[in-house]
């Protein structure tokens, strides 16, 4: 059965490096820390790849982010593999639990969901999930 995981997440530490501007277009690599409250709770190390271009709000990145800490009171980490993109007309980021990446508690955990963007520059997760 699938459950659903919510919550919220602060950024505690984001250093960005680009390594490639060319006609206003820049790839950049950046590496995050988060805390996690909600149905998750604990911290994350993230590595994403990015690129901007020179049309104010499109942008897209990838990356991959190590969860360490409990979901619903299961303790353990898994792998979530990050998709976003964004233009004029909006955004998404989507995220999907790597298979067969988590640990512990939370060994066998599926699932994807994604993250929000609030308008106070807040963000919060959704995540649908199944554990065995």
């Amino acid at each position: 059965m699938t459950e659903r995981a919510e919550g919220t997440f602060t950024l505690d530490t984001w250093d960005q490096e680009p390594y490639d501007d060319a006609a206003g277009t820049t790839l950049a690599e950046a590496r995050i820390s988060k805390t996690f409250s909600g149905d998750l709770v604990g911290t994350s190390r993230t590595r994403i790849l990015m690129c901007r271009t020179p049309v104010e709000k499109s942008a897209a990145y990838v990356g991959f982010e190590r969860f360490t800490g409990s979901l619903a009171g299961r303790v353990g980490d898994f792998v979530l593999h990050h998709t976003a993109g964004s233009d004029g007309d909006g955004s998404a980021l989507s995220w999907t639990v790597v298979p067969d990446s988590g640990s512990g508690e939370l060994r066998g955990l599926r699932g994807g969901g994604q993250i929000i963007g609030g308008p106070d520059g807040g963000h919060a997760y959704l995540l649908d999930y199944e554990l065995p």
